[in-house]
């Protein structure tokens, strides 16, 4: 028991390492690219998540339902949107998959999103990168990405490629 928790902390340092880099390391031809591929993009809240286990007991899949705040692409308006990733905690099992999001409850976020084929959510286009967590910058109040990247001009960014 000892061991799988030791194991899962060691994955979840180094997977924080990768995820505080990435976007730093996201360039505008990825944001330009992502706002032409993704099905929706949305800005909004995580307000609820929920890990389960696949119908084989293989692993853990979590669906994180996010409150719509903006839609920046496409038109849903039907309600909060369900977005599915590998990886959460069932009991005491967790899994993390490299490259893949996270979200953490009442998180603000700009995702880019894609039909999931196998049911009516959606999942986040392009791995971590493609999802964007917002904060509030404590000296302006205004939103910003976590390498303080106003989002203001990230959302100005994907209009401009999405109406090219």
């Amino acid at each position: 028991m000892q061991v799988t928790i030791m194991r899962l902390l060691t994955v979840l340092i180094i997977a924080g390492g990768f995820f505080s880099a990435a976007f730093a390391q996201l360039t505008s031809s990825d944001v330009e690219s992502m706002s032409k591929s993704a099905d929706i993009i949305i800005t909004g809240k995580v307000v609820e998540q929920n890990s389960n286990w696949n119908e084989n007991k293989t692993r853990i899949y979590t669906q994180a339902t996010i409150q719509v705040e903006e839609y920046l692409k496409g038109n849903n308006n039907s309600g909060p949107v369900t977005v599915s990733y590998l990886g959460g905690e069932v009991g005491e099992v967790g899994e993390m998959y490299s490259h893949m999001p996270r979200f953490e409850d009442q998180e603000e976020v700009l995702v880019f999103l894609k039909k999931d084929e196998k049911n009516t959510g959606y999942k986040v286009f392009n791995g971590e990168n493609g999802k964007i967590s917002v904060i509030n910058d404590p000296k302006t109040g205004e939103k910003v990405t976590t390498s303080n990247v106003k989002i203001n001009s990230i959302k100005a960014q994907i209009k401009s490629y999405i109406n090219d």
